[in-house]
C-alpha cells in the first residue's frame, strides 16, 4: 500500500520533474535531451539480453568502469547497457566505452510503474548491477516480480543516510529484501544496511572499488606538458566545487598571494551549468583569469578555471595541493581517492560523510588533513606552502595509502559473474 501511495505522489510530481529539466537546461541543454527515456521509451535495444548497470552520475561511472572493462574481456559478446541519471553521467559513459560497441547509454526511467515496465520490457536485461546507494521501490519490485536478480555494488550507507531510510522503513525493507547480494564497501556500511533490514546472508564486505579507479595511460605526458606551461610554481586545486565554496576559497587567494605570489589556484566546478558563474565569481579577485576552453594555462595566470569535462584528474595530478569540494556544503564531500591517487595531498571541509571510513583512514595514513571551517582552511594553506616538504611528503603518503587499499575489484567480478551472470552461462552451456 505505501508502494502505492509514493507511486501516485511520483506520478503527480511529474509536472515538476519536467520543469526542473526545462529549467536546468536553459544552462545544460543536455538536460532536454532524450527526455523519453526517462519515461522507459527506448531508443536502441540488444539482440540478446543485456546487463544493466546504473550508476547515478559522474562519480559512479568513473568507479564501476574497471569493472566493466574486465568483464567485457571475459565476456566480449555480452551487451551492457548503462544508464545514469544526469548528462554528466551520460558524457562519461560516451568518453570511457567509445572503444566498446557492445556498451551503451540510456537515462534511468523514473521511477513510476510504468516507466519502469516499459523499460524492463523493452530492455529485457539478465541482471541489475547498481553503483553505490540508488535504491527506488519501484524498480527492484518490478525486478522482483520478472525474476531479474539485482545486486548493489560498492554499497555505502552514512549515518544520516540510514536515519533517512529508518524514518521510511516500510518502503526501505522491502527494497533491501529484493536484492540477491549487497556488496557493501566497509563493515560499519554492512551493519547499517542489516539494520535496516538487509538479511545478512545477502550481504558481502568488499572494500571500496574506488580504489582501483584507472588511470590515463598517457598522464605522465600530459601532466609534463601542463607543467611546462604553468612554470616552476605551487599550484593549488579546488576541484569538484559547489556553490558558495569557490568564493570560500577566493576570500582567501588575497592573503595566500602575499606570502605566495606565484601560486597557481585552479577551479574544476562540480557541474558543467555553473562554469560560466564561477568564471564571473573567480573575475572579481583576479584579472589575472583563464578559462581551459579558451586557453593552456601560462605563468602568469593566477586563476586557471577548468570548463571541460572529464579532466579533474589530470589537473589533480599537476597540483601541489587538492581541497576537495562538496565538503563545506551539505552534501557529504567528494571523492578524495582521485587526488590522492596521482600523489597529491588532500584538504577537506567537515562535511565527508560520503566518505565516513575512507576520509580518517586517509587522514591517519598522513595524506590528508580535514579543516573545521574556511578560516581553519587559510592556515592550513598557509602552513603548507610554507614547506613545500611537507606537501611532498603528504602526497606520497597519500599515494601509498591507496595503492594499500586496491582488490575489491577482482571480489566485485567474481560476485557479478556468480550472481547476475549465472543464467548468461546456462545459456551458453546449452
Amino acid at each position: 500500500m505505501l508502494r502505492l501511495i509514493y507511486s501516485c505522489i511520483f506520478y503527480l510530481i511529474t509536472p515538476l520533474l519536467l520543469l526542473k529539466l526545462w529549467r536546468r537546461g536553459k544552462q545544460a541543454p543536455a538536460y532536454r535531451a532524450r527526455i523519453g527515456e526517462r519515461f522507459g521509451f527506448a531508443s536502441k535495444t540488444a539482440q540478446t539480453e543485456p546487463l544493466w548497470v546504473h550508476a547515478v552520475s559522474v562519480g559512479e561511472v568513473v568507479a564501476i568502469t574497471p569493472v566493466l572493462k574486465q568483464l567485457i574481456s571475459r565476456y566480449p559478446e555480452l551487451p551492457i547497457l548503462v544508464t545514469t541519471s544526469t548528462p554528466t553521467g551520460a558524457d562519461r559513459v560516451a568518453k570511457l566505452f567509445k572503444d566498446y560497441s557492445q556498451v551503451w547509454h540510456q537515462y534511468c526511467p523514473y521511477d513510476q510503474p510504468g516507466a519502469v515496465q516499459r523499460f524492463l520490457t523493452k530492455q529485457r536485461p539478465l541482471g541489475l548491477l547498481i553503483v553505490e546507494t540508488e535504491l527506488w521501490p519501484n524498480m527492484l519490485a518490478s525486478c522482483a516480480a520478472r525474476n531479474i536478480p539485482v545486486m548493489l555494488a560498492n554499497g555505502r550507507m552514512s549515518a544520516k543516510s540510514a536515519a533517512g531510510y529508518a524514518k521510511v522503513s516500510r518502503l526501505t525493507r522491502p527494497m533491501l529484501d529484493q536484492l540477491t547480494l549487497l556488496v557493501a564497501q566497509y563493515k560499519i556500511d554492512g551493519e547499517r544496511f542489516t539494520q535496516l533490514g538487509l538479511p545478512a546472508a545477502n550481504l558481502l564486505i568488499s572494500g571500496s572499488i574506488k580504489f582501483d579507479l584507472e588511470v590515463d595511460e598517457l598522464l605522465a605526458e600530459k601532466t609534463a606538458v601542463l607543467r611546462e606551461q604553468i612554470g616552476d610554481r605551487p599550484v593549488l586545486i579546488l576541484g569538484s566545487s559547489h556553490e558558495s565554496e569557490e568564493r570560500g576559497v577566493l576570500e582567501l587567494m588575497a592573503a595566500l598571494w602575499q606570502s605566495q605570489p606565484e601560486l597557481l589556484l585552479i577551479i574544476v566546478p562540480r557541474h558543467p551549468e555553473r562554469f560560466k558563474s564561477v568564471v564571473e565569481l573567480a573575475k572579481q579577485y583576479s584579472s589575472q583569469l583563464l578559462k581551459r576552453s579558451a586557453s593552456a594555462p601560462d605563468n602568469r595566470c593566477q586563476i586557471y578555471i577548468v570548463d571541460t569535462m572529464g579532466e579533474l584528474g589530470l589537473f589533480y595530478a599537476i597540483a601541489d595541493l587538492a581541497i576537495v569540494g562538496g565538503s563545506f556544503v551539505g552534501v557529504g564531500g567528494q571523492n578524495p581517492i582521485e587526488p590522492a591517487s596521482v600523489a597529491t595531498g588532500v584538504l577537506m571541509g567537515p562535511e565527508q560523510y560520503n566518505f565516513s571510513v575512507i576520509c580518517p583512514a586517509l587522514e591517519a595514513a598522513g595524506g590528508m588533513y580535514s579543516v573545521a571551517d574556511y578560516p581553519a582552511l587559510q592556515l592550513q594553506l598557509q602552513a603548507l606552502f610554507a614547506a613545500p616538504e611537507l606537501l611532498e611528503a603528504m602526497g606520497n603518503n597519500a599515494k601509498r595509502h591507496v595503492e594499500s587499499q586496491r582488490g575489491a575489484t577482482q571480489l566485485l567480478l567474481q560476485s557479478i559473474e556468480r550472481v547476475l551472470l549465472g543464467p548468461l552461462e546456462k545459456k551458453t552451456e546449452h
